[in-house]
């Protein structure tokens, strides 16, 4: 498995869901869309992905 590191490519706005797509080996497309439902649910998950935005590295 590839480590979890932001790619310059394919980005939408941190590229924070492409990283974990990449990670396993999912689709980009399916990370953004079950992000975006568990929006609809409470918790913090704009707070989890700030933080992963701010301490997962960018690719080089």
């Amino acid at each position: 498995m590839a480590e979890l590191k932001r790619p310059r490519s394919g980005r939408v706005i941190a590229g924070v869901c492409a990283a974990i797509a990449n990670r396993y080996g999912w689709s980009a497309t399916v990370v953004r869309l079950v992000f975006l439902l568990s929006c609809l649910l409470p918790g913090p998950q704009f707070l989890i992905y700030i933080a992963l935005w701010i301490f997962v590295p960018a690719e080089k």
